[in-house]
């Protein structure tokens, strides 16, 4: 089969394409032929930084569509030849990859292959993050980091579906915001946001912060809560160094800081990971969610896809074509 691996850390360049062996599928276990692979920032980590990466040589990539090619013993409820969207802890960029069954999902009726893609981190991780972790009430406002991403796109269409009172958005450059606002945004924000939050709430602040990107944005994002307002860290994209949090800034407030990782999830609560995608799928089926993928690239082209995120310029969601 093609796949795409990296032998050391680096920049894009590491990436290759390989001919390597399709891997079986062992106890428990799912073989996909893949169509589409999803590209992630956790990739861009992987890459450069070992991120998840259990040994080199690693071929990157957490989702695909597909279709089944193979079940492994004690897998029921799937069939060889079905739809699907899988979660993966690697491999994704290739024509073949293994996942956990618990983690791969058929495809509601009338989703196509290149939409699923775009899907199993994405979705679940923002239905999550609103709805279990975040505990987003009716009325309730957001401020999301990111906000013209992946995450953020569904993130802004599903707190405006729950009822959020206010949706704010944090982009990283001015060009983004355009793009932020056609998925549920209020007001999108760049730079430095904590007086513009005040003062779009009435000095209130918002009661829930999502942020993937760590270092400073946490603090000025732990500013912004309203008194008994939570903050979830779900990623560090800006490589900062770790800081910590203590009882002076959190008891004044009643705020509270948690942490969501959807890879977590899998690894221990398969079921209700089961359960939140199923949830999050039925958003895109009924038309409250659409996932916009803004670029598609061969799978030879997966470096170029790497540059593009890295430059913090996209925006939606960036796909390899595979076997589609």
């Amino acid at each position: 089969m093609r796949a795409i691996e990296f032998q050391r850390y680096g920049g894009p360049e590491v990436l290759t394409a390989v001919a390597a062996e399709a891997p079986g599928p062992g106890p428990g276990q799912v073989s996909v032929d893949v169509a589409w692979a999803g590209v992630n920032f956790a990739d861009l980590k992987a890459r450069s930084e070992g991120y998840r990466v259990p040994r080199l040589p690693f071929v990157p990539g957490l989702e695909v569509s597909g279709r089944v090619r193979a079940l492994g013993p004690g897998v029921t409820g799937l069939s060889v030849g079905q739809e699907v969207a899988a979660l993966t802890e690697g491999g994704a960029y290739a024509e073949v990859v293994v996942a956990e069954a618990a983690t791969v999902f058929p495809l509601p009726d009338g989703m196509d292959l290149r939409t699923a893609a775009a899907l199993p981190t994405v979705l679940p991780t923002a239905y999550a993050l609103l709805h279990s972790v975040g505990r987003l009430q009716p009325g309730g406002t957001v401020l999301v980091q990111g906000a013209a991403g992946g995450v953020g796109t569904a993130v802004g269409q599903l707190a405006r579906a729950a009822g959020a009172g206010a949706v704010y958005g944090v982009v990283s450059r001015a060009a983004k915001a355009a793009h932020a606002k056609e998925y549920g945004y209020d007001e999108v924000f760049t730079g430095d946001f904590r007086q513009r939050v005040r003062e779009a709430t009435g000095g209130r602040g918002v009661d829930l912060v999502l942020d993937p990107v760590g270092g400073d944005t946490l603090r000025d994002g732990l500013a912004s809560l309203a008194v008994f307002g939570r903050l979830v860290s779900f990623g560090n994209a800006s490589s900062a160094e770790p800081w910590s949090v203590g009882p002076p800034e959190l008891y004044p407030l009643g705020a509270s800081v948690s942490g969501f990782s959807i890879l977590a999830l899998a690894g221990t609560a398969p079921a209700e990971l089961r359960r939140l995608t199923a949830a999050a799928f039925a958003k895109v089926a009924d038309g409250t969610v659409s996932l916009p993928v803004t670029a598609e690239f061969a799978l030879e082209e997966a470096a170029d896809a790497h540059r593009l995120m890295g430059a913090r310029t996209s925006t939606g969601k960036l796909l390899l074509r595979v076997g589609a």
